[in-house]
């Protein structure tokens, strides 16, 4: 049975389907054909055989009829059957669709990037080469502004370097995955936002946490706004209701997008809690798994 890492990587490709030509083209130097649509397939790859092929995500890039086929399996693990597997998804694919198949692995881990990446042996001097891509070749994005144009490759960074030694460079990439998190719609932004932090080393969340969102200097126009909208919203509610429940205002919208809406017995508690406490809660709350993890003392 698929892990939940295995279908959340997954479901990043399925959210921004240009994804997958994208990792082809800049992170792996494929030179693609011209196209103008991507559609997802069936993941059946099954042709009146026995064995049942089912790949993990297919995928057609059309110029009017299929011009590329595009096979996404996301490996966690070595599993030497899918080696045998592999060379008969894309000869399937490639005698449905009638045009040229890739393979595309993606992994979080170099080793088992190292052993997809071996050549199979299909006998009389035939072979078959996946196209592979471990954490190394990833790209690392820390701009904020490159990672709201493309937020499922941010989110995609975030996870292959979060634990790099680095832990400078792993904070700046969690923090623009993040900021890109939190323009998206409610569900999508909390699955991102636990790809992130579960991704991350304990120094690069302690990192992540120490950073002082007040004194942070952002770099995209997107993201300046955003915050000063918070700012804003949070001086107009601390005029009318005074500092702090303006601030605890502040801190129930920000907890709302995060883990979706609050009870109000959570309210109350937020309510009640002092300007100390809704600090501590706003540095806790970019690095916290939970919304028990968020509110703490609270």
């Amino acid at each position: 049975m698929p892990s939940q890492l295995h279908e959340a990587l997954l479901q990043l490709f399925r959210n921004r389907p240009a994804l997958a030509p994208e990792l082809l083209r800049e992170a792996l130097r494929q030179e693609l054909p011209d196209y103008t649509e991507i559609r997802i397939d069936s993941a059946d790859l099954t042709q009146a055989q026995p064995t049942e092929h089912r790949a993990d995500m297919v995928m057609q890039l059309l110029e009017g009829a299929p011009v590329l086929g595009i096979i996404v399996e996301v490996q966690l693990s070595r599993f030497e059957p899918k080696r045998y597997a592999w060379p008969a998804y894309v000869a399937n694919l490639r005698a449905r669709l009638k045009c040229p198949v890739c393979l595309l692995v993606v992994t979080p881990r170099e080793s088992v990037a190292r052993w997809a990446a071996k050549r199979v042996h299909l006998g009389a001097g035939n072979w078959f080469a996946p196209l592979v891509l471990g954490p190394s070749g990833i790209p690392e994005i820390t701009d904020e502004e490159h990672a709201r144009e493309d937020p499922e490759l941010a989110v995609l960074s975030a996870m292959a370097h979060g634990r790099d030694a680095d832990i400078e460079k792993s904070t700046r990439i969690a923090h623009a995955a993040q900021m890109a998190s939190l323009a998206l719609e409610e569900d999508r932004s909390r699955l991102y936002f636990d790809l992130i932090l579960n991704s991350l080393s304990e120094a690069a969340r302690r990192a992540l946490q120490t950073m002082d969102p007040a004194t942070y200097e952002y770099q995209s126009e997107f993201c300046r706004g955003l915050f000063a909208q918070g700012v804003a919203q949070g001086m107009e509610q601390g005029r009318e209701s005074g500092e702090r429940s303006g601030r605890a205002a502040f801190a129930a919208r920000q907890l709302t997008l995060r883990f979706g809406p609050l009870s109000a017995e959570i309210r109350n508690r937020l309510a009640a809690a002092d300007i100390d406490q809704l600090d501590a809660l706003a540095e806790r709350l970019l690095v916290a798994r939970t919304l028990q993890e968020a509110l703490g003392p609270i």
